[in-house]
């Protein structure tokens, strides 16, 4: 006889134990954590007490946070401590303020050096070297294009090649001088100005998960804007901190799942940021180099050490394209990209992965060639 009291265990039912030898099991829970993460990053979704614990501020014009493990409690004012960073990196950067560095160059370092501290000399250091690696696709100096394209979207026209080419001149990282003796910035054009905003997000970023590590805080997971992410250490022992990767065409779904772990990631895309203009469609980014936008890819993920690099690869990559892309990553170990491309059927895409493990990315087979 049996006792009800204590029940034989029952055999697992065949799809059960199907799905545990094959690993979907733990598959699964991996894309349901970056499902949740997500939820939190691209929704702003309150997190639940057993998944995440979260900080927030607002600076940049974004939103920023930081996310640690459910037990990390006693983080959470280093975590807070971190999140003021955020405000002081944006008083260096911000172009709306008077008293900022960037202000104080953009005025001034045609007519002479203008000395800078040592973090933002370090910025224009590895922003030089960016230019030089991605042979100019990314450039501090567009700005004076992308304020006559806005302009243009306001006035719902199209800027003339003599208006482009103009601007042209007076742009290029070949017109900044950098003295590193005197840590000080020098333009070599009366019409020069530099503006951050491709990778200042990712410079903060690398700001806080210094300070985090400096406090021995080893697992985090901090974001600005939604588009740019810094991970480091584990989540509930995932192995890394899964993270929900958009579709650029319904926002309100998720593609797939990356498992992110001591990198940072930055997406860009311009399938959102647009206008129309004599039946043409012109997104928001554009190629310093010819001073009109691209528009050949929706979206494009880039993977970096830090996140400043992926902050301002990600903007470098859409620029390239696919096959430069593929070029870069091959020849640049711990640089990654994941390229997501018009469909060209139906509304499932078939993303390019490059210098990305394919075992570290999960994807939503209903949305995914």
């Amino acid at each position: 006889m049996s006792d009800e009291s204590d029940p034989a265990p029952k055999e697992p039912r065949s799809t059960e134990r199907r799905d545990f030898l094959t690993g979907k099991l733990a598959i699964d829970s991996i894309r349901q954590q970056g499902e949740a993460l997500a939820d939190q990053l691209m929704d702003q979704v309150a997190p639940a007490s057993h998944g995440s614990l979260r900080l927030a501020t607002r600076a940049m014009a974004c939103e920023f946070s930081v996310m640690l493990n459910p037990d990390a409690h006693r983080q959470v004012m280093l975590a807070s401590a971190a999140l003021d960073l955020v405000h002081q990196v944006e008083s260096e950067l911000t172009v709306y303020r008077e008293d900022s560095d960037v202000i104080r160059l953009n005025q001034h370092a045609y007519q002479q050096p203008v000395c800078v501290s040592a973090s933002l000399f370090q910025l224009f250091q590895l922003s030089m070297q960016l230019a030089s690696l991605t042979n100019g696709a990314f450039d501090l100096t567009s700005g004076p294009l992308i304020t006559l394209w806005r302009s243009c979207r306001t006035a719902n026209r199209i800027p003339t090649e003599e208006e482009i080419a103009e601007l042209k001149n007076s742009v290029g990282m070949q017109l900044v001088a950098l003295d590193e003796q005197a840590s000080s910035i020098r333009f070599l054009d009366p019409n020069v100005t530099v503006n951050f905003g491709a990778i200042g997000k990712g410079f903060a970023l690398d700001r806080m998960a210094d300070e985090l590590t400096r406090e021995n805080v080893d697992s985090f997971l901090i974001h600005g804007g939604h588009s740019s992410i810094l991970a480091r250490g584990d989540h509930n022992q995932t192995g890394g901190w899964p993270v929900g990767i958009g579709n650029p065409l319904f926002p309100e779904r998720r593609l797939g799942t990356v498992l992110l772990q001591d990198q940072a990631m930055g997406t860009s895309g311009s399938n959102v940021q647009y206008f129309r203009c004599q039946g043409r469609k012109f997104g928001h980014i554009l190629d310093p180099r010819t001073g009109w936008p691209v528009d050949g890819t929706l979206s494009v993920t880039a993977f970096a050490p830090t996140a400043a690099e992926a902050d301002a690869l990600s903007t470098a990559f859409f620029v390239m394209g696919e096959d430069q892309i593929q070029e870069f990553c091959a020849a640049h170990p711990g640089f990654g990209a994941i390229v997501v491309p018009f469909p060209k059927s139906g509304k499932r895409v078939q993303p390019g992965l490059y210098g990305v493990d394919a075992n570290s990315v999960f994807w939503d087979s209903e949305q995914v060639v």
